[in-house]
C-alpha cells in the first residue's frame, strides 16, 4: 500500500512537472514572438515622419492628415490569394485600396486585424483592404486557416508572390500603404496605429468631410525606399558647411554605398527608415568628413 501511495505521488509530481516544462515553453514561445514584433511595432513613430497622431491629451484637436503630393501608381500585380481567387490591381480602380503587410506571428498585427475587418464592413465597395502575409514558415494551407479563423473578410495573398519586392521590401511590420481612387499611393504607416487615422485618410480620399486639415508632403524615401535618391536632407545629417557640389557629391555616395548594419540599405535609406541607427549615423559621418576634405575614398565599414 505504502509502495503505491509512494508511485502514485511521483507519477502526480512528474505529470506536474511536465504541465510546469510545457506551460514555460509556451511562454518562452510567446516572449520570444513579442520580442520579435515589437522592434517592428517600435518604428512606428520613428519611420513615418508624414503622421501627426500623437496621443495628445485634447483628443478633440484637429490632426493634421499627409498625402505625397508625388504619389506614384500602385505596383500592379496580377496573383492568386490563398483561397485560389485570382486577384487583380485593375480591378481595385476608382476604390481606396489598402495594402498591409501583416504575419500570423506579429502579435500588433493580430490586434490590427478587427479594425481592418471592420473598416472593410463600413466602406464595403468603396474600399478594398489586401493582406499580403509575410509569413516564411507557413504555408498557404495555414494562413489561409487562420484567416478564416479569424473571420478575415479581405483577400490574404502571400508575400512569398514577389508583391513585397514591388514595395521595395518591408522591414517592418505591420505596414500599410494607401492608394488613393486614381490608383496612386498616397501615404504609408508603418507599426500600430489607432483606426481613426485610417478612417480619416479613407474619407478623405474620397471626398467626405473630414474634420482635418489636409497638407501634402514630397515623397522622397518616407513611402518608396528607391525615392530616397531624390532626398535633400536626410534624418541626423547635417550637410551643413559643406558646398552644393560637395553636398551633392555626399547624397550620391549615401545613395550608392550600404550600410553595414545589416539592413540591406544603402546609408540615404537606412537613415530614412531607421534614423536611430547607429552604423549609418556613423557612416554618413565619414562621408560628410571625406566630402568636406575633398578625399575621394569610399566610406570604409565601421569597426
Amino acid at each position: 500500500m505504502k509502495k503505491l501511495y509512494i508511485v502514485g505521488f511521483v507519477a502526480i509530481a512528474a505529470l506536474g512537472l511536465l504541465a510546469v516544462g510545457l506551460a514555460t515553453t509556451r511562454a518562452l514561445k510567446v516572449a520570444a514572438a513579442n520580442r520579435e514584433a515589437s522592434p517592428r511595432s517600435a518604428k512606428a513613430a520613428r519611420s513615418a515622419p508624414q503622421d501627426d497622431w500623437s496621443d495628445s491629451a485634447d483628443d478633440d484637436a484637429p490632426k493634421v492628415i499627409r498625402f505625397a503630393s508625388n504619389p506614384e501608381p500602385m505596383p500592379p500585380f496580377l496573383v492568386n490569394d490563398v483561397e485560389g481567387r485570382v486577384l487583380s490591381t485593375a480591378e481595385f480602380r476608382g476604390k481606396v485600396v489598402i495594402v498591409n503587410f501583416w504575419a500570423t506571428w506579429c502579435p500588433p498585427c493580430r490586434e490590427e486585424i478587427p479594425e481592418m475587418i471592420d473598416l472593410a464592413n463600413r466602406y464595403k465597395d468603396r474600399l478594398q483592404i489586401i493582406g499580403i502575409s509575410e509569413d516564411d514558415d507557413a504555408t498557404a494551407e495555414e494562413v489561409r486557416d487562420f484567416a478564416r479563423e479569424q473571420k478575415i473578410n479581405y483577400p490574404i495573398v502571400m508575400g512569398s508572390s514577389g508583391v513585397s519586392a514591388e514595395y521595395g521590401g518591408v522591414p517592418a511590420l505591420p505596414t500599410s500603404f494607401l492608394v488613393n481612387t486614381d490608383g496612386r499611393v498616397v501615404v504609408k504607416h508603418v507599426g500600430l496605429f489607432p483606426a481613426q487615422v485610417y478612417d480619416r485618410e479613407i474619407r478623405a480620399l474620397l471626398g467626405q468631410h473630414v474634420d482635418a486639415p489636409i497638407e501634402t508632403f514630397v515623397d522622397d524615401g518616407q513611402i518608396f525606399l528607391k525615392n530616397a535618391a531624390n532626398a535633400t536632407e536626410l534624418p541626423g545629417v547635417s550637410f551643413k558647411g559643406l558646398k552644393p557640389e560637395q553636398k551633392r557629391l555626399a547624397l550620391k555616395r549615401m545613395n550608392s554605398e550600404n550600410c553595414t548594419c545589416g539592413c540591406k540599405l544603402t546609408i540615404a535609406q537606412c537613415r530614412i527608415i531607421e534614423s536611430t541607427c547607429a552604423t549609418s549615423e556613423k557612416l554618413a559621418a565619414q562621408v560628410l568628413r571625406q566630402v568636406g576634405a575633398s578625399r575621394p575614398a569610399s566610406s570604409a565599414a565601421v569597426r
